[in-house]
């Protein structure tokens, strides 16, 4: 069967959030825990929205909802209408936790959510089925 990490293993993914201590954290942890993805990370939604144009082969998005540039929510909303990566899923990670958030997130186009702090193993697993071919 199948591991969580096996179904990552050689993704590429990006990580948009305008907090650096984050960006690093997060992709250290990946980095550990599936040997061979590749990371790519984004300050802010413009600055992602640019690398999803740029980088064709990325899978996934991890996307943080509060970020000063741009939100989430517009970043996202932005790569489901107007880029050629409309069909990568979309992570929302955010401090955001009050009822309705999630709704929130998933009405802007995200795939799914995971709120701050971050449980790994429930991103990992979401990330896997995020990925996962149907």
């Amino acid at each position: 069967m199948e591991t969580t990490e096996d179904m990552l293993k050689g993704k590429s993914i990006l990580i948009a959030d305008d907090d650096a201590r984050n960006l690093y954290a997060l992709s250290r942890y990946l980095e550990a825990m599936v040997p061979g993805m590749i990371i790519y990370t984004a300050t802010g939604g413009r600055e992602a929205i640019e690398l999803l144009k740029e980088h064709q082969d990325i899978s996934l998005v991890l996307m943080d909802i509060l970020m000063t540039d741009m939100d989430g929510y517009e970043a996202i909303r932005q790569i489901r209408c107007c880029t050629e990566s409309k069909q990568v899923p979309i992570i929302a990670v955010t401090a955001q936790a009050m009822d309705g958030d999630r709704e929130k997130c998933l009405e802007a186009g995200a795939s799914d959510y995971v709120s701050k702090p971050i449980d790994m193993e429930q991103l990992l697993k979401s990330m896997a089925s995020a990925v996962k071919p149907v």
